[in-house]
């Protein structure tokens, strides 16, 4: 066996379609493309999702939803919720303590006038403040 005796498997291969030679070969004249019209030319090629000049399915839908990759924190009013400034130590688990979340929020941002003297307090990198200006 040698690179220059291979062939290919039986009944693998297959001629090639010679269109547009002669009447005597079956695919002469209209070149098996059917009678006039668009398809029938040369180059010939729809937009994708084209119905023929109907409305699109994709245009005739309402268009739906987005949904944000960046997660918004619960924001919690220090100066309201005054049982959060007074623990000793800022974590998730602390707050949910003193205040009830939900289990599927992860981030928490303390606001109020209050938020900035808790931030020696925090120990959790999902706990953010910020301080009012009042």
């Amino acid at each position: 066996m040698a690179l220059d005796n291979l062939t290919p498997a039986e009944n693998s291969t297959h001629r090639t379609k010679r269109v547009g030679r002669g009447q005597g070969s079956g695919m002469g004249k209209t070149a098996s493309r059917g009678a006039n019209g668009q398809k029938s030319r040369t180059g010939y090629k729809t937009k994708r999702g084209f119905e023929g000049g109907q409305q699109p399915l994709q245009r005739r839908l309402p268009k739906i939803g987005f949904t944000s990759r960046v997660v918004k924190p619960y924001v919690i009013n220090v100066d309201r919720i005054a049982s959060v400034a007074q623990l000793s130590e800022i974590t998730m688990d602390t707050i949910r303590t003193v205040h009830k979340i939900a289990g599927s929020i992860t981030k928490v941002k303390l606001i109020g006038a209050g938020a900035k003297e808790l931030s020696a307090k925090i120990k959790d990198e999902n706990i953010i403040f910020t301080g009012s200006d009042k």
